[in-house]
Parts: structure tokens; C-alpha cells; sequence
């Protein structure tokens, strides 16, 4: 059985995390915070996203950016601790901005929504913008069943993307410059869904992926956001491991700590913003694998 122990709670809804320089670096959605939790379970607040903050990367200069959800913003940290604007996606996304990955070079993956997810629109497709370092921004890819979390394989070369309500993982051949080739699916869970109601596609999918971090050894964990775990997953699309939550759902997972075999889980009762935003029931789980 494997020991889950919960490192820190209070928090609204907890996204994105990032572990770096000896701590995990999360987004708090609803108290509008980017924050640091140290394994004692001391807390930082780095900064405030008054856009409600979700997807975290760096610069390779270090600097931090900073997905700004709501008005479809990346913003980036100076050394003061100002936020300014990296780059304005309100003309490419469709959506609420979600989750990014930053590669080496300081290109961004940033993906969205589609479509008004907490009103219960249908559900539509969306795009994966790519942030060039000087922030121009271009799309990178389309027609995504909800793009989420992200993970680099083959040392860089492949881009692996969550398809929350595809029952699948998206694969992507990354080229020199960044462009994405040879879509194809990195693993697949089953059919996919044909419906654009939301509650007939969570009946119908085996999976939810969402937060994704890659293993050493070019498999992925991927929070089960629907079934109560997180999931260690191959090419193709065999489940090799599995860490249960228990009562809560697991949303976005990372590995971290001091010797790279924690299992950060970030964890909540649910999804819903009518449910999470002026409450504080959201924890940060952790195991070792």
C-alpha cells in the first residue's frame, strides 16, 4: 500500500506544480496567489495574479512566468517582483488560458479552455499557443479536447498533452524552433467522445488526464481527475502505476523533493468554481515512488 501524507492544506484550488530551487511552486486559483511550499509544509506567497493565476515556468534567466487565466494573459516576474506582460493571447485563445510548460530555450506551451467549462457550455476544441523567449506568440496547435498539463520526452523532442475530455494523450514531434509535427496519440484510454455534453463525456471516458510531469524514464504521471488517483502511464497507453487520493480528486501532479522520488499531488472534493472559490478545502498530497 503506498503511505499518502498531506504536506499542506487551506488552500482553494491548487494548480501547476513546479518543483524548483528546493520547493514546489503551485498556483492557488481562487485566493489569486502563486506560492511556494517547502516539504515542512511552510508556505510562501511569491506573488498576486489579480487574473487568477494557473500555469508556472521560468525563463532560462530565471525569471518567472506566470499564466494569467481570466484576461488571457502570460506575465513575467522581474527581479523587483513586478509582473509585466510577456505576451497577450486574448486574440488566439478561445478560452480560459490553463496550464504551460516552459522548455530550456524559454519557449511556452500555453493551452485553454475552448469554451465556458464552470457554466456548462458544450463542449468545444482549442488550441496550444507556443510563446516564443521574446514573447511573440503563434498557434502551435488546434483542435485539442481540452489541452491541460504537459510533459517533454525524449529529451526534448517529443510534447506529450493532456486531452482532459479526449480519454487520451496527445504526442507532438518538436522541431528546432519549437513547431509541433506528426500529431498522433501518445496513448489512448479508449474511444474517443463524440458528445459535447460534459456529463455524457466523463461517462463515457476510462480517463480524465490533466496535470502531467514526466518520469525519468519517458513515462508520465497524469492526475486521474475523475477517479480519485494518479496515474503512471507508457507510450501507447498501459497504466504501469497508480497512487490513490482517496476521497479527494487529484487535479495536477510533479515530482520533486530532495532526492526527485516525491509525488506532489494536488488535490480537492472537486472542480467546480461555484464549489472551490470561497472555500479553502484543497490540499497538497505527497508519497514517494
Amino acid at each position: 500500500m503506498t503511505t499518502v501524507r498531506t504536506v499542506a492544506d487551506g488552500f482553494s484550488f491548487l494548480e501547476c506544480p513546479r518543483w524548483r530551487g528546493g520547493r514546489l511552486w503551485l498556483s492557488d486559483f481562487y485566493s489569486r496567489r502563486v506560492i511556494a511550499v517547502h516539504e515542512s509544509g511552510r508556505v510562501e506567497t511569491i506573488t498576486e495574479v489579480a487574473g487568477q493565476p494557473s500555469g508556472l515556468g521560468w525563463l532560462p534567466d530565471g525569471r518567472l512566468l506566470v499564466v494569467s487565466m481570466r484576461d488571457r494573459r502570460v506575465l513575467r516576474r522581474e527581479p523587483d517582483g513586478t509582473l509585466v506582460e510577456h505576451a497577450d493571447l486574448s486574440e488566439l485563445a478561445t478560452g480560459h488560458l490553463n496550464d504551460m510548460l516552459v522548455d530550456d530555450a524559454g519557449r511556452a506551451y500555453v493551452g485553454n479552455f475552448g469554451f465556458d467549462l464552470m457554466s456548462g457550455a458544450p463542449l468545444r476544441t482549442a488550441n496550444l499557443v507556443r510563446i516564443d523567449p521574446d514573447g511573440t506568440a503563434s498557434v502551435a496547435a488546434d483542435d485539442l479536447a481540452f489541452p491541460n498539463g504537459m510533459a517533454l520526452l525524449d529529451d526534448g523532442a517529443t510534447l506529450v498533452v493532456s486531452e482532459s475530455f479526449g480519454n487520451r494523450l496527445g504526442g507532438y514531434t518538436v522541431g528546432p524552433d519549437g513547431e509541433l509535427t506528426d500529431r498522433r496519440d501518445w496513448a489512448s484510454f479508449g474511444p474517443a467522445p463524440t458528445s459535447d455534453d460534459l456529463g455524457e463525456v466523463l461517462a463515457s471516458v476510462s480517463v480524465v488526464p490533466d496535470g502531467m510531469c514526466a518520469a525519468p524514464d519517458d513515462t508520465v504521471w497524469v492526475a486521474d481527475a475523475d477517479n480519485h488517483r494518479a496515474i503512471r502511464v507508457a507510450e501507447g497507453g498501459k497504466i504501469v502505476d497508480e497512487v490513490s487520493s482517496g476521497e479527494l480528486q487529484v487535479y495536477a501532479c510533479a515530482l520533486g523533493g530532495a532526492d526527485g522520488h516525491t509525488l506532489f499531488l494536488c488535490a480537492a472534493p472537486s472542480f467546480a468554481e461555484h464549489e472551490r472559490r470561497d472555500t479553502r478545502e484543497a490540499v497538497l498530497l505527497a508519497t514517494e515512488v
